[in-house]
């Protein structure tokens, strides 16, 4: 996303913590543009682009982002991944080592026994580099060069022609690494040829979001995340990675892994790239260099975002599948509270605005981020969100900032948000309340024991924003029952007065479990809930049960002892049909007995189709 546009969308945490680096960082003027290469001294100094892209293609970015310039060193690894394609591994460190030199870009560094350059991220290693690429011709050499540049790009790129004739007339120092190599036979021919492609392929136009996808492109093991088209063999990765991590920053290259802990490379035009394998990739542009030939503000963006999110690639690593296991709404699945027809419609109706994302594995950066991006992206049409907790394994540091973030960013949506299974990560429940405490917006945390207190928490939700007048009165119930429907006004009448009206306090027990069956309880007003005791001592809820429905429904067809206690919630009235005034119905009324059995067998079956839909939904 560029500087202030937000395309009428919820900013993700992330954009919104770019767009605060961005503003931070753009009073930082330490500094100057690099004016050895002529063409490179009419940058404006105050371009400045941030850009971040994961390895499944998500593009966050921040500042002059499309602003062209050329790629200089930041080609080194590109080329030097290629020529170990072309060349096989063998080969290629027989021309060039891996060590480190501890010397500027532009440093003669070679091996004084061989002649062989210290590395190929320095001037003299890549030149060597460019002469191992495979080609017919010179142009054919160019042609397969920017090939594998746009493959790791996505997008076609090409040659400033004005930066590459800068860099031709004015490149004598490079001229001579060039001649010394041909004199120790690290070259076998005349350098021109390699010194003009090496020049070109500093000389690549390419923008802030392009170094990014390139990066992202490595860290996705050489598979670009958005066209999926490999740009590199993966097997060769690691070794391009390994030498960016080792000799990307030249003389710097060891503060660098020390603080920020990602495989880099810096180009005098003001460019860094950096590589987070397997989560991302970062592009940052800003002209002013620092004494090691390193963007200024780019070192102190990275800097920023590895200690804000994490990023060191040598951080105990844990494994972790994937952060969001499965995700459903409401209009699929359900809380254990029963709900009338009328509830039912409504949810059935408005439920997809409700919506559990259930999460495992560590939540660290790439994790939240996910999670962050995919509730981001849905917050329009949600009202009501829930996180499962229940299968995290571990919460980092970053994930109590992204999600302070967010929470902030969904109350101003009036998207509520609730927890589950915060209770197995108490620390971060504990921090998390202290980052939103720090903010001018108090954010209420809501947290439930289980899933499925948090669905009905969800429910309650939805059906509030029910236009006025469509909840069931006291009197209606019993005619808008479900196993009451296609009665006529005399045959419900003629069924209320076989009834029998029951009282009960709340927390009485209404049914125990191996009690006799008695009859079929219609509920009129209150709660009642149906729980079972399980094995470990505990007692689970099967279900609740409110006005307009009914329980105790077996006894009409089995017989059989009740399975389940039912015990009222809340001060409760039932119409009670006892079994033999059921039985008795068939000969006095058989009308409204079969129409009750039919009914209920309705009422089954749809019980048995949602149960099957949550089954399918909640399938991983």
């Amino acid at each position: 996303m560029m500087e202030g546009e937000t395309n009428g969308c919820v900013e993700a945490p992330l954009d919104r913590h770019l767009r605060t680096l961005h503003r931070r960082y753009t009073d930082d003027r330490r500094g100057e543009v690099a004016t050895y290469i002529p063409a490179l001294a009419a940058a404006n100094p105050e371009w400045f682009g941030i850009c971040l892209v994961t390895t499944d293609g998500h593009v966050y970015e921040v500042g002059d982002t499309r602003q062209s310039f050329t790629i200089q060193s930041i080609s080194k690894p590109f080329t030097y991944g290629l020529a170990i394609e072309d060349q096989g591994l063998v080969t290629v460190l027989g021309k060039i080592g891996v060590e480190p030199s501890g010397e500027a870009f532009n440093s003669i560094s070679l091996a004084p026994e061989t002649g062989r350059p210290r590395n190929p991220m320095i001037n003299a290693g890549a030149i060597v580099a460019s002469s191992l690429i495979r080609g017919t011709s010179p142009a054919h050499r160019l042609e397969r060069l920017l090939a594998v540049y746009s493959m790791h790009a996505g997008r076609p790129l090409g040659i400033d022609e004005v930066v590459f004739a800068s860099e031709r007339e004015t490149g004598h120092r490079n001229r001579a690494i060039g001649h010394l190599l041909r004199n120790f036979g690290i070259l076998s021919e005349d350098p021109d040829d390699a010194l003009d492609l090496y020049f070109q392929q500093c000389s690549v136009s390419v923008n802030t979001r392009d170094l990014a996808m390139m990066a992202a492109c490595l860290a996705n093991g050489g598979a670009n995340p958005i066209t999926g088209e490999r740009a590199l063999r993966a097997e060769v990765v690691p070794q391009v990675l390994s030498v960016m991590t080792t000799c990307g920053m030249y003389d710097s290259a060891g503060e660098w892994v020390f603080d920020v802990g990602m495989p880099a490379k810096s180009g005098v035009a003001g460019g860094i790239l950096a590589v987070l394998p397997g989560q991302l990739g970062v592009g940052v542009f800003s002209p002013r260099l620092d004494p090691h030939g390193n963007s200024v503000r780019g070192v102190r963006v990275c800097t920023e975002l590895t200690e804000t999110f994490g990023l060191h690639f040598l951080r105990a690593p844990r494994p972790a599948p994937a952060a969001i296991r499965r995700q459903y709404d409401l209009s699929r699945i359900g809380s254990k509270r029963q709900r009338t027809q009328s509830e039912r419609a409504w949810l059935d109706q408005v439920g997809g605005r409700g919506r559990v994302y259930d999460l495992a594995g560590d939540l660290s950066f790439a994790g939240i981020e996910l999670v962050a991006r995919r509730l981001v992206e849905s917050a329009a049409d949600l009202d009501v969100v829930v996180l499962d907790f229940t299968r995290i394994a571990r919460v980092d540091e970053v994930a109590v900032r992204v999600l302070r973030e967010l929470l902030v960013t969904l109350d101003e949506q009036e998207t509520r948000v609730g927890f589950v299974g915060t209770q197995h990560h108490p620390r971060f429940l504990r921090r998390l309340e202290e980052a939103l405490a720090e903010g001018e917006r108090h954010v209420r945390i809501r947290t439930f024991r289980d899933a499925d207190h948090a669905l009905e928490w969800c429910e309650a939700t939805l059906l509030a924003q029910r236009p006025a007048g469509s909840t069931d009165s006291h009197a209606r119930v019993l005619a808008a029952h479900d196993l009451c429907q296609g009665f006529s006004a005399s045959e419900l009448e003629t069924f209320a007065s076989i009834l029998q009206r029951k009282r009960f306090d709340a927390g009485a027990l209404i049914l125990g479990q191996g009690d006799a069956p008695d009859g079929l309880y219609l509920l009129l007003s209150g709660d009642v809930s149906v729980t079972l005791d399980v094995p470990r001592g505990e007692r689970r809820r099967l279900a609740t049960v409110s006005a307009g429905m009914a329980f105790g429904d077996l006894a009409l067809l089995d017989r059989s002892p009740r399975t389940a206690d039912v015990r009222a919630d809340t001060a409760v009235e039932c119409a009670v049909l006892p079994l033999e005034a059921f039985d008795r119905m068939t000969t006095s009324h058989p009308a409204i007995k079969i129409a009750l059995l039919a009914n209920l067998l309705r009422s089954t079956s749809r019980m048995v189709v949602r149960l099957n839909q949550e089954l399918a939904s909640l399938e991983p």
